[in-house]
């Protein structure tokens, strides 16, 4: 534990078993649910598996509890694009579904934990019958979409180590703790970078206080400085989750978004720092 008392990553915690753990399962209406639990199982997502490669048939979809996946496009060259992410708040699989049954990147548990996953088949029939749930995924997949676009002007104008920020935050909000068991390495196929371009970014944001490096992760020390030190792009991405899913993305002790102005500041403006 830090001296402010801020959690420290556990060495070894129980995996959540509860489908409601991912938060787009547990805004679900008492009927929608109903009609989902009973194809409901809960999986174990260790770092590193590709649950599906660009072309592979899509069968679950997967909705992370405290895991976190990403969707990447692979280059030729074995280079990796970041495209999306997806945590607690929603769920990944059902939109590759929707065109043509194929993942059109690679989709890869880059943070640890479990999930609740459920065939295709099973939550279009679901959707289908419900028009509550049908709502809920269209705004989920609105959200989606943003980000996706966000992401990708991101990627093309801003600096790496607004990037860098963006992508630390990011995942901070989908964890209960403010260590990050994230490497170097896995930072820099993020960014697209080299892993030395990442270490130096690394080194001055805990030179400024706003990290700690520690082994195997990195500890979130001053939210508010890196929220300030990130780019516009991930309070414009929040605000779409917190416009379409009120209460899907940001944890309790987070400052909801005004919905009726999208933010154009800094994301310090918007948000309180973790306490």
């Amino acid at each position: 534990m830090l001296p402010d008392g801020r959690r420290i990553l556990p060495a070894a915690k129980s995996l959540p078993r509860d489908h409601r753990a991912n938060r787009f399962i547990a805004a679900l209406e008492p009927g929608d649910f109903a009609i989902l639990e009973p194809y409901l199982e809960v999986v174990d997502l260790p770092r590193g598996r590709v649950l599906y490669d660009t072309g592979d048939t899509i069968r679950h979809a997967y909705f992370p509890h405290d895991a976190i996946i990403s969707l990447v496009g692979a280059m030729e060259d074995g280079r990796l694009v970041e495209v999306a992410l997806f945590g607690r708040e929603g769920f990944c699989g059902y939109l590759g579904h929707l065109i043509n049954d194929e993942a059109f990147g690679r989709y890869v548990v880059q943070i640890p934990g479990s999930g609740s996953r459920v065939e295709l088949r099973h939550l279009h029939e679901a959707i289908r019958s419900r028009s509550t749930l049908r709502r809920q995924v269209f705004g989920y997949s609105d959200a989606l979409l943003a980000q996706a676009f966000q992401t990708v002007a991101c990627n093309a104008i801003h600096s790496v180590e607004a990037r860098c920020c963006r992508w630390l935050l990011s995942t901070h909000d989908r964890v209960d703790h403010d260590a990050l068991p994230l490497t170097h390495e896995f930072l820099a196929e993020m960014l697209g970078v080299q892993r030395s371009t990442v270490s130096a970014i690394l080194r001055t944001l805990q030179a400024t206080g706003l990290i700690t490096q520690q082994r195997g992760g990195i500890v979130v020390t001053d939210r508010l400085g890196l929220e300030q030190a990130a780019c516009e792009c991930y309070s414009r991405i929040r605000y779409h989750f917190e416009k379409l899913l009120p209460g899907t993305y940001a944890p309790p002790d987070h400052n909801e978004l005004t919905p009726s102005t999208q933010p154009v500041l800094p994301a310090s403006a918007m948000a309180k720092p973790r306490r």
